[in-house]
């Protein structure tokens, strides 16, 4: 004869019922929770001399620059060093910024997660296409990456020395292919101190 069925599962039945939701908890205050970044070694590559490394000594601050860009000195409120494409002018730019934060900033995580903070920095004109924290010799740096409305934009903050310190590149988008690693690489290389822990 046929085998009879099997009976009827009654594991449902006999499931427990789920737990019933604790009450929820107050709000707690915003708790700082430090953000500990992926160990990342500071660029030293110079692309077969597409960068070149540029010290400022006054301000105690290094990065490998783009080669035969037009430099631009401190416009004081604006940016401490700028350097342009000479062929696309305006268009291919590498920005370094210095902003004062309060004493008991200090550092980078304390504006917020990486990610909430690269969706308020591109709110309604940039899409944030990814974002991440890294360490470069014991200091926190967040880094993303934007698409414009013409173009891609690579963007590095880090807090020291009482400021906040921005690395901001941008390119066209039929530039960008050409420029994204040397830009990275470019990003990689900054350090808001000139001493390396390295040597």
């Amino acid at each position: 004869p046929p085998a009879a069925p099997p009976a009827e599962s009654s594991a449902e039945g006999s499931a427990e019922p789920p737990a019933a939701p604790a009450e929820a908890p107050e709000p707690l205050p915003k708790v700082y929770v430090k953000v500990v970044g992926e160990e990342t070694a500071v660029s030293r590559t110079k692309m077969g001399g597409l960068l070149e490394p540029y010290n400022d000594v006054g301000k105690g601050w290094r990065i490998n620059k783009p080669s035969g860009w037009n430099q631009f000195d401190t416009l004081p409120g604006v940016y401490e060093m700028k350097w342009e494409d000479l062929v696309a002018t305006n268009r291919e730019v590498l920005l370094v910024t210095t902003t004062p934060v309060k004493s008991t900033t200090t550092s980078v995580d304390m504006l917020g997660d990486v990610t909430e903070v690269g969706r308020k920095l591109g709110k309604g004109k940039k899409e944030l296409l990814s974002a991440k924290a890294v360490e470069k010799e014991g200091i926190l740096f967040y880094m993303w990456e934007f698409k414009t409305e013409d173009g891609h934009q690579l963007l590095q903050l880090c807090v020291n020395k009482g400021k906040l310190w921005s690395v901001d590149a941008s390119a066209p988008d039929k530039r960008w292919s050409k420029v994204s690693e040397l830009y990275t690489n470019s990003l990689l290389s900054f350090m808001p101190t000139l001493k390396s822990s390295a040597n």
